[in-house]
């Protein structure tokens, strides 16, 4: 078997494990990479997801990485696309103008960037991208793991390096590597949460969604009719009040029925948008929710339309989970038949204002997600598993209702820091939303250190958190830190000859450690926000 060796093996090429990617190439170390889809970047390309960000991102609570991932989406937009001469100035450009996130953007220019912030790297040798390639095997000698195999168009290929960093999106080396983790919902007996069952359930987990873009053009655009397009459009899960394909949802914050609309191009003034989840959250026109192109904000005719990515709650498949089960393909194809019949309802059968049916000017743009069949190239998978850590992120840590305004728990051992909502979707295990205000919130070393393996570190949503507390830790930025983070760790201990845990146990080396992500734009903690 073929193999290739470097300091650092990042296996997944999403957000984190493009960000642990970078951090240990800053470091000077050499770094593999290896991603199972066309497009590195993870949530932000190949699952389509718009940026979910804090009301502060613009001024602060983020990594200096992240920042410089961001302004590079605003910078090749002024320098590629045709801006109007306002959008061109607009220091905060939203080029999609969503509602959902202060920088709603097309996948495409996510993953230009980020190729470009790999490229140096990839031109010095120091960095080698197995693309696609997705792990089959592991071998471990005690508490280390020794090796990664990866399967390639071109074979098998072993993978070796003094650390190994699992930035997959479900937790894939746990498994393969032995390391302890946990899935699924945990019972209020063993974490203590307020919002946990009494029954732990490894089952249940977080909705996945299959994401797609529209617009909407002269014409009929009607796809062919889903051969399950019977079962969705009269589905109707127990808890939710209507049928899953209607504008009627559960309120994610109070569970209540709320109607959404949907009005296609409706000629708002894209610099008059206002994202901010704190004060509105924007999904009363779910075209502009997750709009990624605003067509105002072109030239004129540059777009005939906008574009608007369908990340709503019609989408969500939770009738399995697809970790841990043999069936996770059979699930995945259906929860991308869901999202076919999603499309074929709005196209069909959707009530419009006037009275009418359907939208048959939709038209599907998998040009812009990259899916073969039309939809994004991979699920937005909120949920995985989780390791087993040294310090468990917990409901009570940053709970608002537990913490009020003592604020989140302070944790000596910060390694960054993030806020977002405890935010669930529905589960298979039958609940629905879960929605807790939190705190501003410390990201702890702790979280990213396994009991017992010694050298793998989980470099995105594998922290240990738990089912309740991912809800809030899952998100762009947060996954981004992490990854950052754990390839700092990595380098860092190379450098001086140490294990992660002595650098949580030790506070000289824990300090030091600090300060080199301090130096690097990493912020430790959360300035006064009483003011914003």
């Amino acid at each position: 078997m073929r193999e290739l060796r470097a300091d650092v093996v990042v296996i997944g090429g999403g957000l984190g494990g493009v960000a642990a990617a970078l951090a240990a190439l800053r470091a000077g170390r050499s770094v593999l990479l290896t991603e199972e889809f066309a497009w590195l970047g993870g949530q932000l390309t190949s699952q389509a997801v718009p940026p979910d960000e804090h009301s502060w991102v613009e001024q602060f609570g983020v990594t200096a990485s992240y920042r410089s991932l961001r302004d590079g989406i605003r910078s090749y937009y002024r320098q590629h696309y045709p801006l109007t001469s306002r959008a061109l100035l607009d220091r905060t450009l939203n080029p999609g103008a969503g509602h959902v996130s202060r920088l709603c953007h097309e996948p495409r220019v996510a993953v230009a960037v980020l190729e470009s912030m790999l490229a140096p790297y990839r031109a010095s040798g120091r960095l080698t991208v197995l693309q696609p390639a997705t792990p089959v095997a592991a071998t471990v000698d005690g508490d280390r793991v020794t090796s990664v195999t990866v399967s390639t168009e071109s074979g098998q290929i072993a993978l070796t390096g003094p650390y190994i960093l699992d930035a997959t999106e479900t937790g894939e080396l746990l498994p393969l590597t032995g390391t302890e983790y946990v899935t699924g919902f945990e019972s209020a007996d063993e974490t203590g949460e307020p919002s946990a069952p009494d029954r732990a359930d490894p089952t249940n987990m977080q909705a996945f969604s299959v994401c797609f873009a529209v617009d909407h053009v002269d014409g009929d655009h009607t796809i062919d009719r889903p051969r399950d397009y019977a079962f969705w459009r009269d589905y109707q899960p127990p808890f939710w009040g209507a049928k899953m394909l209607s504008w009627q949802t559960p309120n994610p914050r109070t569970l209540e029925l709320s109607t959404r609309g949907f009005t296609p191009n409706p000629g708002d003034d894209p610099g008059l948008v206002q994202a901010d989840q704190r004060r509105n959250p924007g999904d009363g026109n779910l075209w502009t929710f997750r709009r990624i192109a605003a067509r105002d904000n072109f030239t004129e005719g540059a777009y005939e339309s906008d574009i608007c990515l369908v990340n709503w709650p019609m989408i969500d498949y939770f009738e399995a989970p697809i970790v841990d089960v043999p069936d996770a393909t059979t699930h995945i194809e259906r929860a991308r038949g869901l999202s076919r019949s999603v499309l074929y309802w709005l196209q069909t059968e959707a009530p419009r204002a006037d009275g009418g049916t359907g939208f048959p000017g939709l038209r599907l743009r998998g040009d812009v997600t990259g899916g073969d069949d039309g939809l994004a190239m991979a699920p937005y998978i909120r949920e995985g598993r989780r390791i087993r850590a040294e310090y468990t992120i917990v409901e009570q840590d940053l709970s608002l209702a537990v913490r009020g305004d003592k604020g989140a728990v302070s944790h000596p051992d910060s390694i960054g820091v993030g806020m977002y909502r405890i935010d669930l979707h529905p589960s298979t295990g039958g609940d629905n939303y879960i929605d807790v205000g939190s705190c501003p919130f410390e990201i702890p070393l702790g979280a990213l250190l396994p009991q017992r393996v010694e050298n793998l570190l989980p470099a995105g949503k594998n922290i240990g958190t738990t089912h309740i507390t991912n809800g809030s830790h899952r998100l762009h930025p947060v996954e981004w830190n992490v990854g950052e983070v754990a390839g700092a760790l990595a380098a860092f201990c190379l450098d001086r000859g140490c294990s992660p845990r002595a650098v949580r146990d030790n506070p000289a080396l824990l300090a030091d450690f600090q300060q080199r992500l301090s130096t690097d734009g990493v912020e430790l903690r959360w300035p006064d926000i009483s003011g914003y």
